[in-house]
């Protein structure tokens, strides 16, 4: 596992990062055919051979691990801590920390940095001259040159400010518990925190789910924030984690809540184990309703992550998305492709998401692009959705007053495909209701226009492409 765990950590900030920083989402006509009427809804225009895409979708994040909202579900539900965490990470324990404090990089490259504190504290450098400080702020650029008792002290980097008892350290408008440390380039200032593995989860819990939450869900997000934190930390740098999402949000004492609070202190210590060693304990706002697993997300097979079905996540805004399309146009603007969009075929991966997915012009180019990748193009909340395929194949030749017409058409990765015609009276009439579709997803429907008519191809509740069967008048 060590050698997984070493690889699947290079990505995790990535993977955060890409995933919305692994955040809560704040709860924050005519024929002779008998039909049923339903009232007319806006279509796309009638262009023979168009297509329209039909999006449907769940979830909000990669889906790896916990689903914060699932968390949530479970704990007012009555599930302990212990649960939920057995749930989203099978097969791990919970033991103590093998770390006590952690290294937090708070700017990375500044000009001037300001450290303050409400009460007299300290700096020391790095050869152990030592430097009282009254209450206030010191202002420092890359000359590390500090005023104290009327005179200007040059002392060599690193720096280390140490607040007072009781009180904390501020860089600029934000506080922090421990220490803060300060590095020069001596063009460029760098900030580092050097705090309490605890304290840093503090600061933590507040930024990744709403404290409003229950204490079990809260617990679950600290120990899995803490677990988190160690199984990623960052190699060959002078500090071990990032303040944001390519570690986690990191938002200082300013941001600690007493719910929060109490939920680390819950825990304290307290980390998730797999094989002797701390796991990287993935979690996100919303799982869709099937977690994804670690090989399908990262392409690292991790025990205690695999793909499951979820039903604790229901309660997620973001559970299922709502349906919307596009027009091959639009999605080929999208996309970046000169032609129209004809035709979309998806890849699944085992964990249900789309893993590759191919779209095909109008022209006959063609481009093929993971599931990360489309979801960063059509913005979507994760890569646990589908694009399906409204079109028709059939030409629209004219034809004689019920003669039979075998309608040809592809209605690929859509729910209930319903074949329609456009009444007299502006209403779209069933024509049939429920489309007999192959594995493939091409179907065929035989109708009778007695007049020329309008039929209209729809799916997953939306309406697609239209086609007009021209009937020659009787001679």
């Amino acid at each position: 596992m060590r050698y997984r765990l070493a690889l699947i950590t290079v990505v995790a900030a990535a993977a955060l990062a890409a995933s919305a920083s692994a955040m809560t989402r704040p709860p924050n006509p005519g024929g002779g055919d008998t039909s049923a009427a339903t009232p007319a809804t806006p279509s796309p225009p009638s262009v023979p051979g168009s297509a329209v895409f039909v999006l449907t979708g769940s979830g909000y994040g990669h889906g790896v691990g916990l689903s914060q909202y699932g968390a949530q579900a479970q704990a007012q539900a009555g599930r302990t801590v212990a649960d939920i965490l057995g749930f989203y990470y099978p097969g791990t324990t919970l033991g103590p920390s093998p770390k006590t404090s952690v290294r937090v990089l708070l700017a990375p490259a500044a000009t001037t940095l300001t450290v303050s504190s409400p009460a007299p504290f300290t700096v020391r450098d790095a050869n152990g001259a030592s430097v009282s400080l009254p209450a206030g702020a010191v202002q420092l650029g890359p000359d590390l040159q500090i005023a104290a008792d009327g005179a200007l002290v040059s002392l060599v980097a690193p720096l280390t400010f140490a607040p007072g008892a009781g009180a904390l350290l501020s860089l600029g408008a934000k506080s922090y518990r421990g220490r803060i440390e300060i590095f020069s380039t001596g063009v460029a200032l760098q900030a580092v925190n050097v705090v309490a593995l605890d304290s840093y989860v503090q600061g933590v819990v507040p930024g990744e789910m709403p404290s409003s939450w229950a204490a079990a869900a809260l617990e679950a997000q600290a120990v899995a924030a803490r677990s988190y934190a160690l199984a990623s930390i960052v190699k060959g740098k002078p500090w071990d984690l990032y303040p944001d999402g390519r570690s986690q949000q990191y938002l200082g004492a300013a941001a600690e809540t007493p719910p929060t609070t109490a939920a680390v202190k819950a825990t304290a210590r307290r980390v998730l184990l797999y094989d002797g060693k701390v796991a990287i304990a993935f979690y996100s706002s919303s799982s869709g309703g099937q977690t994804t697993s670690a090989l399908d997300a990262f392409g690292v097979d991790v025990p205690y992550l695999p793909s499951q079905a979820d039903p604790w996540d229901s309660a997620s805004p973001d559970h299922v998305w709502p349906t919307k399309s596009f027009t091959g146009n639009q999605l080929a603007k999208t996309l970046g492709m000169r032609s129209p969009v004809t035709e979309v075929r998806s890849q699944i991966s085992t964990s249900l998401r789309v893993a590759t997915l191919v779209a095909i012009a109008a022209d006959g180019s063609s481009l093929e692009l993971a599931g990360a990748e489309i979801r960063k193009r059509l913005a979507l909340r994760s890569t646990l959705f589908r694009l399906g395929t409204l079109r028709f194949v059939t030409s629209p030749s004219p034809t004689t007053t019920g003669t039979k017409v075998r309608l040809v058409g592809l209605a690929r990765d859509v729910q209930a495909a319903v074949l329609e015609r456009l009444g007299a009276s502006g209403q779209w009439l069933s024509v049939v209701p429920r489309l007999v579709v192959q594995a493939d997803g091409s179907f065929a429907a035989v109708v009778r226009p007695k007049q020329t008519t309008t039929y209209r191809l729809s799916g997953s509740g939306l309406p697609g492409p239209q086609l007009t069967i021209p009937v020659l008048a009787s001679s």
